[in-house]
């Protein structure tokens, strides 16, 4: 049986990375050049050729700005998601900032596609031991999965006792939560990023393919995950940045759409809520057994 993989967005604006976090304050936000609109035509082109939909956490400021963009991404048969309203870290937040901001972003969304969001994506996987009365937040807002854990150490974010795979939290009030975690293969007993953001970029196509398949083979799905400014080689120059921030920013941004084409003929992909209900159902089978 062939595994199918989870292809997700994160939509939001180039100028909210945590790269350049606190460059461009907020208000200076509407001034900025906009590229989200027209990459993610992009993205929903490629998707409708090669016959695919994913799950797009969308940024509330830009689902407030781009009603019309919202509509257009679930008339194209994919699923929303939240992804917080202006990309401020959960762990910068209190428990109250957060469910007003996750509230605020359900609303949005619901107003312009007549859909409630569903899953939750926090901005810079800022989900961690120390927030972790997010989840129970996050349950009583109607969410039933969250995609926020990364297994890894990293400098600026991740979780490196977390599971690799999927799994289900029981939260308060008898609610639960299926958390997806972004993708790792194991390495010298390491946790390795792969499948998403500038992991994909800047690797090989031939690796990306050699991880998915990896995983595949482990019974796990790739968790595929792209910015829609992470296609557009023609950003905006930034003045002052360091050597990583360019990186990171700027790196393999032309050779990205071709490494996502090759992957959507290579593999079979599924937006992430659908797998949950894959999970849902097996879980409910396995208890009912």
């Amino acid at each position: 049986m062939t595994t199918r993989n989870i292809l997700t967005v994160d939509l939001e604006e180039w100028f909210v990375v945590e790269a350049l976090a606190g460059r461009y304050p907020q208000d200076r936000w509407p001034s900025l050049t906009p590229t989200v609109t027209r990459n993610t035509h992009r993205l929903l082109d490629l998707f409708h050729r090669k016959k695919c939909h994913a799950t797009f956490f969308v940024l509330g400021w830009c689902a407030e700005r781009y009603p019309q963009l919202m509509r257009e991404i679930v008339d194209a048969g994919h699923e929303i998601g939240c992804h917080s309203f202006h990309h401020v870290r959960v762990d910068a937040m209190t428990a109250e900032q957060f469910r007003e901001d996750t509230r605020r972003v359900q609303a949005i969304v619901a107003e312009a596609t007549g859909v409630k969001p569903i899953g939750y994506r926090a901005p810079s996987w800022s989900l961690n031991p120390s927030t972790s009365w997010a989840f129970d937040i996050l349950g009583e807002l109607g969410f039933t999965y969250d995609s926020s854990i990364f297994p890894i150490k990293h400098d600026l974010y991740g979780v490196p006792q977390a599971p690799r795979r999927a799994f289900r939290m029981s939260l308060s009030g008898g609610r639960y939560l299926w958390e997806v975690p972004a993708s790792t293969v194991r390495f010298l007993g390491q946790n390795l990023p792969v499948t998403g953001g500038g992991y994909l970029r800047h690797s090989p196509y031939w690796y990306s393919k050699a991880m998915v398949r990896k995983l595949n083979h482990e019974g796990m799905p790739a968790v595929v995950y792209i910015h829609p400014w992470e296609l557009d080689p023609d950003l905006p120059k930034i003045e002052g940045l360091t050597a990583v921030q360019r990186f990171r920013t700027y790196g393999s941004t032309s050779v990205l759409a071709m490494k996502l084409e090759r992957l959507l003929d290579d593999f079979d992909f599924t937006p992430m809520g659908e797998y949950v209900v894959s999970l849902t159902r097996r879980k409910i089978g396995f208890e009912s057994e």
